[in-house]
């Protein structure tokens, strides 16, 4: 007899996600923190028009 083995959880797992914190370091213009609204099945953040048709990161913080 052979004893099975339980494959470990890997690190992206939603329950181990929100144990971890990271800390990210990011160069940029301007800084904007909002709180996500909801908009149907997702979520929204409105931005200045100014930003339009500019690169930018999402980083959710909790």
């Amino acid at each position: 007899m052979t004893a099975e083995k339980k494959p470990k959880p890997s690190p992206d797992t939603p329950g181990d996600r929100h144990s971890r914190k990271v800390k990210f370091e990011i160069y940029g213009e301007e800084m904007i923190e909002k709180k996500v609204k909801s908009s149907g099945n997702s979520g929204r953040v409105y931005l200045p028009p100014t930003w339009v048709g500019h690169h930018v990161k999402i980083v959710r913080v909790d």
